[in-house]
């Protein structure tokens, strides 16, 4: 089966085609013209173990928000697409993962249904030419797209770097393991019987 999701989203502010292939490993292209969120992409792609190719541009003269939030709102839509109906993955999956002087837990729930908690307090307001509080609205929309229960908090940690850092390595691992088959249990794993 192949776990191979291709999306595509073009409006009057941003244009992206994206590429996610589940079973890959970990090779990542992205370019969005914002330094920071490659960065923290490629992270989450490379310790997922996800292949990732992302083009995104957009209206970044206003500022980086719509590019980062139409980036989570296709790289959730490419996971739904990915995982049909989600029969034999593992489903749940948490991890702490430190960073330096950051800690971050993280718990994900490809539950069907959509729910993001970040609680993920920085010092800065902009990493490089991005404004921290847009990396919450990626995860958002993220969230709601993919329809998947994520929890991402800081546990502590003092540099803005190192706790996003932390949070994108986090994020990647709980995917990988969430999404990871389970040869015990073939079916949709839900006492439903549908996710």
């Amino acid at each position: 089966m192949s776990r191979i999701a291709q999306v595509s989203r073009k409006t009057s502010e941003t244009d992206i085609a994206l590429t996610l292939n589940l079973d890959g490993k970990g090779e990542v292209s992205v370019v969005t013209g914002c330094g920071f969120l490659d960065h923290m992409l490629t992270l989450a792609g490379s310790h997922g173990g996800f292949d990732l190719a992302l083009s995104a541009q957009g209206d970044t003269d206003v500022d980086f928000h719509h590019l980062v939030e139409d980036t989570g709102i296709c790289m959730g839509q490419a996971l739904d697409q990915a995982l049909g109906d989600r029969a034999g993955i593992r489903r749940f999956a948490d991890v702490m993962l430190p960073m330096d002087d950051a800690l971050v837990s993280a718990a994900l729930d490809l539950s069907g249904r959509s729910h993001l908690v970040f609680n993920v307090p920085v010092g800065r307001d902009r990493i490089g030419n991005l404004d921290t509080e847009a990396i919450e609205e990626f995860f958002v929309a993220f969230a709601r797209h993919a329809r998947v229960t994520l929890h991402i908090n800081l546990v502590y940690g003092r540099n803005t770097h190192h706790v996003f850092e932390a949070a994108f390595k986090a994020f990647g691992r709980v995917l990988r393991d969430a999404v990871s088959l389970d040869p015990g249990r073939p079916g949709v794993p839900s006492t439903k019987g549908i996710l």
